[in-house]
């Protein structure tokens, strides 16, 4: 393969929502990419039309991240094409919406492992890499990272889970060149609450979100930046700093409250 000279950007769940929107910021700006995601005839589509309108170069590997082995795989597969990584955004994730006693245990362990494994695995073995050509991380948490969540209780404590992993990173990291983000958004116009089941939730039902466009474009601009915790809103910002001065029953009463089925 040809001598590359623009930097590549390793994106997560790509295909759509927020992935999608952070992938083509990239593009534009003249990156290559490499995009993944369950679908792969999305992927594909989508690279082949932003290597047209960018004149990027987008290479698209299906996998399936929520399994064991998924990011040994992902990273395995881009070590062997002969890309390296500058930037890793670690975007891939989902919830599930009800009430711990009636979820199903195969679904809570395969989101712990898109949403924690996965990561953790894909920053473990891109680090040298990145850290040899100063790049960044960007990994996606949410405004749950800041407190429990009823009826949504994994799901939150995986947030929780990357939002200081990505903080205690960011700090190992001081001096490397190297910068890492934890993007913290609330409530999002995206597929995310199809797939958690959660359209009757209080959190989402009737409630006007932000797109993904919009969360996306500003953590992009946000891990560019180098910053280490962004939440997208000023609402979604006071609300997760009023949280460290309320007792924590007192917020989990809260959120149970705001979260619960319509």
């Amino acid at each position: 393969m040809a001598t590359r000279t623009r930097k590549t950007a390793l994106v997560t769940g790509a295909s759509g929502g927020i992935g999608k929107v952070i992938a083509e910021r990239f593009a534009r700006d003249g990156h290559d990419l490499v995009i993944t995601a369950r679908n792969l005839a999305e992927l594909e589509r989508l690279a082949a039309e932003w290597k047209r309108q960018y004149g990027v170069d987008v290479a698209a590997f299906g996998a399936d991240l929520a399994q064991a082995d998924g990011a040994q795989k992902l990273f395995d597969a881009v070590v062997a094409s002969g890309r390296a990584i500058d930037f890793l955004v670690n975007n891939a994730g989902y919830g599930l919406f009800g009430e711990f006693k009636d979820s199903r245990l195969e679904d809570e362990l395969a989101m712990m492992t898109l949403n924690m494994t996965t990561p953790t695995v894909l920053a473990k073995r891109f680090l040298p890499q990145i850290v040899a050509r100063r790049g960044r991380i960007m990994n996606v948490a949410s405004t749950a990272a800041f407190q429990p969540g009823p009826y949504m209780a994994v799901y939150y404590a995986t947030k929780a889970y990357v939002l200081s992993l990505s903080e205690a990173l960011a700090s190992e990291l001081v001096g490397t060149g190297v910068t890492v983000t934890a993007l913290c958004p609330g409530p999002t116009q995206s597929g995310f609450q199809d797939k958690a089941a959660m359209q009757d939730s209080a959190l989402v039902k009737g409630k006007r979100l932000p797109t993904s466009a919009a969360v996306g474009a500003a953590g992009y601009r946000a891990m560019m930046a180098g910053k280490r915790v962004y939440i997208p809103g000023m609402m979604n910002k006071m609300m997760a700093s009023s949280i460290r001065m309320t007792p924590r029953s007192l917020v989990t009463h809260i959120v149970k409250t705001l979260s619960a089925p319509k």
